[in-house]
């Protein structure tokens, strides 16, 4: 099919160089002009594994970049919209969306074939059929159904792992006004054979989405409000409790030694907290919009509540050993909201060295990946960026540790080869807490 995608974002760049992959024609409209020559060049815009080596193959044949939208929905057969739709803490911002919607549908006012018109950013239920039909039609003089098709096609993509999630997929969720949208949609993912097509309408479609992540938010709000509850009692440590807890037949498949375990297992585990651009905003869009509705939805809110609270778990797990952070120097560990990706956006770090400065702490930090992400994050404040794990190691007098990146595993046979002992905070609990002589973490 021909296709084009409005935004080169995460959701877009990503969802286009796979549909190119796929065997489609794809044309990705992005506004910001030297976004769009990076990717001529085959050069990836962000940090994902697997993305540059996609450009590379089809940039400037099967996926091209522009920052013309008339032409990209002149020439293809549907367009994804993939705008952001960020959250004002009272509702999300559908301005992008809407936006892209009118311009759209001033292309198709004058397009004689039959267009097929997609959300693909997350959007609260009903705005599909709300907000973007009406953008859509006003600005076209048309008729969604009768002349142009008009879908949701959500992504469950994993920052670090997009490109795999995207190409073996575990499902797809295609919503549509009419049969017609969603066998465009079908054709659109015919090459993937075997992964269950869920087909429904907008406003479902729209639902899945967020109701997928805020199962992810509650079950990490759960794992830590238990490690919590841990700390406080003594004599236990969360980690073997969840052990226990991944070992049950709900979270396995299998029998015997045959066994495997379930991936949403990995969001039963305790921490310093969710991130990202899409759990914190997803679970609050939603609650709003459940408020907006006349149902207070509080399972979730508490969800959201016990995370804000996770920077202070971690001051508190310091102050146990150490009375006065003041004057102290503290390496914090990972800027980056998860590893393999260089987003910082809700990364946990930002409020846990918020909070250390305001203790009067010395703070270095260090990010394989998301340094420069950070810096433009945190501009001002006084905080010194490490070039590697080792020099981020050398003075520090306390280590807390906020994501999960592989090189970490590195830590205590570092700090024997420094010859040094800081109080390390595990807030991932990713280290053997044998193997460090000042050892503290999350639910211990």
């Amino acid at each position: 099919m021909r296709v084009s995608i409005i935004g080169a974002g995460y959701v877009g760049i990503v969802t286009g160089a796979c549909l190119a992959e796929k065997g489609h024609s794809v044309v990705c409209v992005e506004v910001d002009a030297a976004k769009v020559e990076r990717i001529r060049r085959g050069e990836p815009p962000i940090h994902e594994e697997g993305l540059a080596e996609l450009l590379r193959r089809h940039s400037g044949t099967a996926f091209r970049a522009t920052t013309s939208l008339s032409e990209a929905v002149a020439e293809t057969d549907i367009t994804l919209i993939a705008v952001g739709t960020p959250f004002d803490g009272r509702a999300i911002d559908l301005t992008f969306v809407t936006r892209a919607a009118s311009e759209i549908g001033l292309i198709l006012a004058g397009k004689r074939e039959r267009h097929t018109v997609v959300v693909k950013s997350t959007v609260v239920p009903g705005t599909t059929d709300g907000p973007v039909r009406d953008a859509l039609e006003s600005a076209s003089g048309k008729q969604a159904g009768a002349d142009f098709g008009l879908g949701t096609n959500p992504e469950f993509l994993t920052e670090g792992t997009a490109i795999a999630d995207f190409m073996r997929p575990d499902r797809i969720v295609i919503g549509g006004i009419d049969e017609r949208t969603l066998d465009a949609l079908a054709q659109l993912y015919a090459g993937f054979d075997g992964v269950p097509l869920i087909r429904t309408n907008n406003a479902t479609a729209e639902m899945i989405k967020y109701a997928s992540n805020s199962l992810l938010a509650a079950m990490i709000s759960f794992s830590n409000e238990i490690a919590d509850l841990c700390s406080a009692i003594g004599g236990i440590d969360a980690k073997d409790v969840m052990a226990g807890v991944h070992e049950s037949a709900y979270l396995n498949t299998g029998s015997g030694g045959a066994r495997s375990r379930a991936p949403i297992a990995s969001f039963l585990e305790a921490g310093c907290g969710f991130g990202g651009s899409c759990l914190p905003k997803d679970v609050s869009a939603l609650v709003a919009h459940g408020g907006a509705n006349g149902v207070d939805m509080r399972v979730l809110r508490s969800a959201l509540e016990v995370n804000r609270a996770r920077p202070d778990r971690v001051i508190e797990g310091l102050k146990r050993h150490l009375p006065s952070l003041r004057g102290v120097p503290v390496t914090v560990l990972g800027l980056a909201f998860k590893p393999d990706t260089d987003d910082v956006r809700e990364s946990p770090a930002f409020p846990i060295i918020d909070r250390l400065l305001a203790e009067g702490a010395t703070v270095t930090a260090y990010d394989p990946v998301a340094t420069d992400s950070a810096q433009r994050a945190l501009a001002g404040k006084p905080v010194h960026y490490a070039g590697s794990l080792e020099g981020a190691l050398a003075q520090a007098d306390v280590v807390v540790l906020v994501t999960r990146w592989r090189e970490f595993a590195a830590v205590p046979e570092l700090l024997r080869t420094l010859g040094r002992a800081p109080l390390v905070f595990d807030g991932r609990r990713m280290l053997d807490k044998n193997a460090i002589s000042r050892y503290e973490g999350i639910g211990l």
